[in-house]
């Protein structure tokens, strides 16, 4: 992606995320570091960036994701696009985090990312999901994703649904503690996956 698309601070910083992601792609999943996909909209790497820096001693993270240069996205077969999804980005992650800043909701690839988070078949592999609000999307009230709003369910103030969504963390035990609660819940509530919405085919407008 172009420095000029989103800002260069926004373009050095998924240059940092991607570095990241490649120092630690061989790093394997532990009972105490689960390896985690960040879904979000490019605009928020800055953002995306400072958790990493700040939390990434609790989990292993994995910020790659998919944009407009990847030739994977020019297939006529959507079913192939999303495998390829799971292969080449999510690969060997079992949660998935998305970051939920003011327009993540509007971006087609966070909702191509959640839908192949939440595939299970003979390519891929269920991965837990939550979301967190990022610290510019308390300030600007921002949606959730269509997507993971239909598995984030609450009913007389209790979570009901597959995933979780969560205010920015203050501590790092706090968040492990959610990265766990995701990656049990692959076992534990994936009878509670909604997954049937159809997929965006253009990002929507958001200002």
């Amino acid at each position: 992606m172009s420095s000029g698309t989103y800002g260069l601070q926004a373009a050095l910083a998924q240059e940092r995320l991607t570095a990241i992601s490649r120092q630690l792609e061989h790093k394997a999943d532990s009972t105490t570091r689960h390896k985690c996909f960040l879904s979000y909209h490019a605009v928020d790497a800055p953002e995306v960036l400072s958790f990493v820096n700040t939390y990434g001693d609790f989990f292993i993270p994995r910020a790659i994701g998919v944009s407009e240069d990847d030739p994977v996205i020019q297939s006529d077969d959507k079913d192939y696009i999303m495998d390829r999804i799971r292969e080449k980005y999510l690969a060997d992650t079992t949660v998935t985090i998305v970051m939920v800043g003011k327009c993540t909701w509007a971006r087609k690839f966070v909702d191509w990312e959640v839908y192949s988070t939440l595939r299970k078949d003979k390519v891929n592999r269920l991965s837990g999901l939550l979301a967190l609000q990022l610290p510019s999307g308390r300030t600007s009230n921002a949606s959730l994703p269509a997507r993971v709003d239909d598995n984030v369910v609450r009913h007389s103030g209790e979570d009901t649904g597959y995933a979780r969504y969560y205010t920015y963390p203050t501590t790092g035990s706090t968040l492990q503690s959610w990265i766990h609660d995701a990656y049990t819940a692959r076992r534990d509530r994936s009878h509670l996956i909604s997954n049937g919405r159809v997929r965006k085919i253009n990002n929507s407008s958001c200002a």
